[in-house]
């Protein structure tokens, strides 16, 4: 996928940022569609009233800001720097020219999509039905990408506010789920944040 894009067109940059460095806010021209190379981002939205909502942490291989695609000439939220990232910047003409011109890179890009609109729903229902400390449960096992093959059981660092902003909770409920998790050896604190497999007993949990 990234050798696509980096062959795509002169018309991409690769812009690097700071932890706590924000990429784009909400409101800001939508122009280009953006790509993690490298680091961690988060997606936030703020309503009318000033509350903050995070709705997707990424991870090397994400896309973002793709609204532009279909015509979206505003950003409708404000991505920040998780971490120290790299991120590869492909202006709008060129993205659209290399989804015509090569048929397997835009099958999967819509795969892509595709599964992101799935993860989307699963979060709704999620939301919806299930309990803080299961929805903190699939919240860390997604943010480890289980059961991919780029995997990664240790994550970056994320605080706790922003995992209780994720799941729609208080950060004393994510700390109370935090400390349960890590006495019963679901996660680890080793620098960062482990998470082992075992957690997903938690979410099949009835």
């Amino acid at each position: 996928m990234e050798a696509y894009l980096e062959s795509a067109s002169p018309a991409q940059q690769v812009a690097k940022y700071r932890r706590g460095q924000v990429v784009f806010s909400q409101g800001d021209p939508g122009n280009d569609v953006r790509y993690l190379q490298r680091g961690a981002i988060k997606l936030s939205v703020l309503s009318r009233i000033g509350k903050e909502a995070v709705v997707a942490m990424l991870s090397p291989g994400d896309f973002f800001g793709e609204g532009a695609l279909a015509g979206q000439s505003i950003r409708i939220g404000t991505a920040t720097a998780a971490a120290a990232s790299s991120v590869l910047i492909i202006d709008k003409e060129a993205m659209v020219r290399l989804l015509r011109e090569h048929p397997e890179f835009s099958d999967r890009f819509i795969s892509y999509m595709l599964t992101r609109n799935m993860r989307v729903e699963a979060d709704l229902v999620d939301q919806l039905f299930n309990s803080s400390e299961k929805r903190l449960a699939r919240t860390l096992l997604l943010l480890a990408r289980y059961g991919q093959t780029n995997a990664q059981r240790t994550l970056p660092k994320i605080s706790q506010e922003t995992l209780a902003e994720m799941i729609g909770a208080t950060r004393s409920r994510v700390n109370f789920f935090m400390n349960k998790f890590r006495k019963l050896g679901f996660i680890e604190y080793n620098g960062g944040l482990k998470i082992n497999t075992a957690l997903l007993s938690v979410v099949l949990h009835d």
